[in-house]
């Protein structure tokens, strides 16, 4: 199914959607983070200082600490928080309020009132949050506090994050992949319409729906003119093609009727009843392809037994060709058009093959092979057309045979297909099938 196709547009766009809601949920899951765990340290923060100025306050009032509360020595201080409170040497600080005003000097012990913290994070269990202030000489005060609470509830923030944007994700991808739909379906159906005229529908167009304007609908409007430039042009070509044809036959039925009061053992004349004859052939031709191109052609189906009729062509046409069948079938079929097919099929093997000419029956289906150089590359990958030999080794002729094979076997419904042999040699296939049962 198209629609669990991994390659399809709609897809590729669901992917970008989602790709950019993970890129938008990455910023602010990041931006998120980040203040988050900024103000949990200042919560940490400001927790420890006011157990300190607590403790500091009861240490001048009593002379001890609270219980909570370690003394310690400098040496004894972790190695961040004495290096913390070292830069606050000589600094003076205001009796009133306690706040520094700046004065350092190079030497001599640190002032009380004088704090320092310092964020101990060891994961996954290590959460501590120092805070440590001089109280006396080589006296400080120490408190730790436990900052897990806020770490869990960071991690948990983290969670929640992802598992919000894996549930955007599942929102997002499929409403991408339905709200692309219409698209998708005016795109198809653009191909759909675009096979059908490569097919020969030249009428078939893909119109606007709606009052879309994008640029869907601006490829449409344009693969419809270009399809409408090309049916003006092949109009135009098939009425040129009849018009010749009509033009030619008049004075070609003056020329034949005058070379046959040409004496008949006269060389000259025989020269010019030949050309004649090839003359008065590309005229039909041309009359029968404008026919085909014009779609006035009818099949008018018989039951036929297709070894006998095969046969009775083949014997008719005054070759050399071998003929065979095998298990051959009464098709409903134009005995008329299968003729013409054969015959012309049969022609060009003999005008631009080698023998031995082979034609063999087998069910409904009528192969025609020779065993010259075979068809040339263009004839195999575009079919067959006009006034194109395709190849010198294989002769030389005005191309029309297969092209009214061709479009005989359109009107009868049958598949006319060209291939070249693994031995050497063209081989050419009418499939009479019906193509519901060939299905």
């Amino acid at each position: 199914m198209d629609f669990l196709n991994p390659r399809a547009l709609r897809w590729k766009i669901a992917a970008l959607a989602a790709a950019a809601c993970c890129a938008v949920a990455a910023v602010v899951g990041f931006l998120v983070h980040d203040a988050t765990r900024e103000r949990g340290l200042r919560v940490g923060t400001d927790r420890t200082l006011t157990r300190l100025i607590a403790a500091e306050r009861e240490y001048d009032r009593t002379g001890r600490a609270p219980a909570d509360i370690d003394v310690r020595s400098r040496d004894e201080l972790p190695e961040p928080l004495a290096r913390d409170l070292a830069t606050f040497v000589g600094t003076e600080t205001e009796p009133e309020t306690g706040a520094a005003t700046g004065a350092v000097t190079e030497s001599g012990p640190p002032d009380t009132g004088a704090y320092a913290t310092w964020y101990d994070a060891d994961p996954p269990n290590w959460f501590w949050m120092w805070g440590a202030v001089a109280v006396a000489d080589d006296r400080f005060l120490v408190v730790r506090d436990d900052m897990s609470t806020e770490v869990r509830s960071l991690q948990l923030l983290d969670r929640s994050i992802v598992k919000s944007v894996l549930a955007a994700l599942l929102f997002v991808v499929p409403l991408a992949a339905l709200a692309t739909e219409p698209i998708n379906r005016r795109l198809r159906h653009g191909a759909r319409t675009a096979r059908r005229i490569a097919d020969g529908d030249l009428d078939a167009r893909i119109g606007t729906a709606g009052r879309a304007r994008d640029e869907v609908t601006e490829m449409a409007s344009a693969v419809d003119d270009m399809a409408g430039a090309l049916q003006r042009k092949l109009e135009n070509e098939r009425r040129f093609t009849a018009d010749v044809a009509h033009e030619l036959r008049t004075p070609l039925m003056g020329l034949v009727t005058a070379a046959g009061l040409l004496p008949e053992d006269d060389e000259a004349a025989g020269l010019v009843r030949d050309r004649l004859r090839a003359l008065n052939a590309l005229v039909e031709d041309l009359l029968e392809i404008s026919r085909l191109d014009a779609g006035a052609e009818r099949a008018r189906l018989d039951p036929v037994p297709l070894g006998e009729l095969v046969a009775d062509v083949v014997r008719r046409t005054g070759t050399d060709t071998r003929v065979g069948a095998v298990d051959a079938e009464v098709v409903e079929t134009d005995p008329r058009r299968v003729e013409r097919i054969v015959v012309n099929l049969v022609t060009n093997a003999h005008r631009h093959g080698a023998a031995p000419v082979e034609v063999t029956v087998t069910g409904a289906r009528i192969t025609v092979r020779d065993h010259g150089p075979g068809f040339p590359a263009d004839l195999l990958q575009r079919g067959p057309q006009r006034f194109r030999t395709g190849a010198s080794e294989r002769g030389r002729g005005h191309g029309l045979g297969l092209t009214v094979a061709q479009g005989q076997s359109e009107v009868l419904g049958a598949r006319l297909t060209f291939t070249n042999a693994p031995g050497g040699g063209a081989v050419a296939t009418l499939d009479l099938t019906p193509r519901s049962s060939a299905a």
